[in-house]
């Protein structure tokens, strides 16, 4: 199948999706050298016919697509949603709405925690596909028919997993489950991280309130360094090499150039004077306002023994609903209702989690549920 080229057969291929009360959609991007993941093509699917967009094409308007996105009187239906769409959210400012994510329903149905796209094609439909295009250069043109092939497959196969998945949800009573998750995904937040945030992704490998200070000016820096060069982090700046500044404090390019973590010659370049003002700048404020470190309090006798409690609940709940241990509870949400109970701020306890979860897990640790093993079998009983 030859991707469509100009904006007036995309206009009346959207015209025609949507008419339809769902599609499914994949993309295929590069962004190895880029901060930006550049959209390469677009393949979309409605249950009478499937194409390609090809976003590259010389004069194209993508207007009719983005439109397509945005109407909500029709469900956009992806696989592992969140990268596809950062990329709409990048090019529109807008979330595509409303959205259905067959990875998360696949987790409230019972498929395992974050089960890749091919292995639920195979279990649902039965049909392989074959994954040896997925990582090609998706900018050379013209595309492989190999790889038209494989983009066809993302969304032509989605089509029966969304069927499948739904028609389990509806059976199970369980819509309203993928649905509050689906609230995380459409929330622009979710993709629109602040560079004064960008400290947020590192690992707190520092144990001074000065050290924690420079690592949030340095990310902040290379954080809109990024974005406005489009290249990745990791380009413009290592994070080892954030951690040694933060710990070293140099002040000059000469005291910069000596650090390991740093490329030869670096006291020489661009980069010496916005790494020394982040420095200097934490090293001039009051001490008063510098950062405490984060730590964790400690937490009171007995919680070990409790979490180990509720990851067995956990493990039986899961596989009495048949649903993935990942999306009902993470281990910080069985710390916090291990030392917190009901004041624990965590997602287990709101929702349909906390119905098929948070309130035995609250019962066991006020020691009213407790677990034993009979017939070979674990099982939870009731306590007086």
């Amino acid at each position: 199948m030859k991707p469509i080229e100009s904006t007036e057969e995309l206009s009346a291929a959207c015209a025609r999706l949507a008419q339809h009360p769902f599609i499914t959609i994949d993309t295929e991007f590069i962004r190895e050298t880029t901060f930006w993941p550049e959209l390469c093509l677009v393949q979309l699917a409605s249950t009478e016919e499937a194409v390609l967009v090809d976003p590259l094409a010389k004069g194209i308007d993508l207007g009719p697509l983005f439109d397509l996105m945005a109407d909500t009187s029709v469900l956009k239906v992806f696989h592992a949603a969140r990268q596809d769409i950062e990329i709409f959210f990048k090019l529109t400012g807008k979330v595509p709405d409303p959205v259905f994510d067959t990875q998360v329903a696949a987790m409230v149905c019972g498929f395992g925690d974050a089960i890749a796209y091919d292995q639920l094609v195979k279990r649902i439909t039965g049909e392989h596909i074959d994954k040896s295009s997925r990582f090609t250069d998706w900018r050379q043109r013209p595309l492989s028919d190999r790889q038209l092939t494989y983009a066809l497959a993302d969304v032509t196969h989605l089509r029966d997993v969304y069927a499948d998945l739904a028609e389990r949800l509806k059976t199970e009573n369980r819509e309203h489950w993928v649905a509050e998750e689906m609230g995380v995904l459409t929330a622009p937040e979710t993709y629109d991280l602040k560079p004064e945030d960008a400290w947020t992704r590192l690992k707190l490998r520092v144990r001074k309130p000065i050290e924690l200070q420079i690592l949030k000016n340095i990310a902040a820096w290379r954080e809109r360094e990024a974005r406005s060069r489009n290249q990745p982090r990791r380009r413009i700046l290592k994070d080892d090499a954030i951690y040694e500044i933060a710990q070293q404090q140099p002040q000059t390019p000469e005291a910069l150039g000596r650090l390991r973590s740093l490329n030869k010659g670096i006291e020489r370049s661009a980069l010496a004077a916005p790494l020394i003002k982040a420095v200097t700048d934490a090293l001039e404020m009051d001490k008063d306002d510098l950062p405490k470190i984060p730590r964790p309090p400690a937490s009171p006798e007995g919680t070990s023994a409790a979490v180990d409690l509720l990851r067995v609940l956990l493990k039986l709940t899961a596989e009495e609903h048949g649903v993935a241990q990942k999306i009902i509870a993470t281990t910080d949400d069985l710390e916090q209702i291990a030392i917190h109970g009901e004041q624990a701020d965590v997602a287990a306890l709101k929702g349909w989690r906390r119905e098929v979860f948070g309130e035995k897990a609250l019962r066991a640790v006020r020691g009213e549920l407790a677990i034993r093993f009979e017939q070979r079998k674990l099982a939870v009983i009731e306590l007086d």
